[in-house]
């Protein structure tokens, strides 16, 4: 089988915030697949550094303020080596994501969400075992960060091109 060539190329900051022992996402909702959740954040603008992206995203779509400490993970998502149904699902079958995911620290709460991603239904806070209940994406962070909210080890870096 062919590779289909990727036109489209996406990076975007996430932001990892744990607050009093309980983890910063947003919760979305699709038609048909109920709720799930992801990390606060989103695509970085052109001559934005990623730093800026992250505090940028993460005051929109939360209105929480964070500061950026270290890099945590990056995870790809090349749509079309994952969903067959992608434009049925109304995504971009040849876009390639590419996402920083940074470990921030909190600042303040700063007021409400003020530009929200199309699915997003609510902010929370979620605790480890909470976590572990919910539909995540990227699935294959599950681990690694329910180890890093426990104080262990957050696992390798780079996840590939995961879902």
């Amino acid at each position: 089988m062919a590779r289909k060539v990727t036109l489209r190329f996406r990076p975007s900051a996430k932001a990892v915030v744990v607050r009093d022992g309980r983890l910063l996402v947003t919760r979305n909702q699709t038609e048909g697949q109920g709720d799930w959740h992801i990390l606060p954040g989103g695509g970085q603008r052109a001559g934005e550094t990623l730093a800026d992206a992250l505090r940028r995203e993460v005051l929109e779509e939360t209105g929480v303020l964070v500061e950026p400490v270290r890099l945590m993970w990056v995870r790809e998502l090349i749509i079309a080596n994952h969903f067959e149904d992608a434009e049925a699902r109304k995504l971009d079958p040849e876009e390639h994501a590419t996402e920083y995911m940074f470990e921030a620290r909190f600042l303040d709460e700063a007021g409400s969400a003020t530009e929200v991603d199309a699915h997003q239904v609510a902010v929370e806070w979620v605790t480890p075992l909470e976590l572990t209940e919910l539909q995540f994406f990227p699935r294959a962070l599950a681990g690694p960060l329910g180890s890093y909210l426990r104080g262990g080890d957050p696992g390798p870096v780079y996840l590939g091109d995961v879902e």
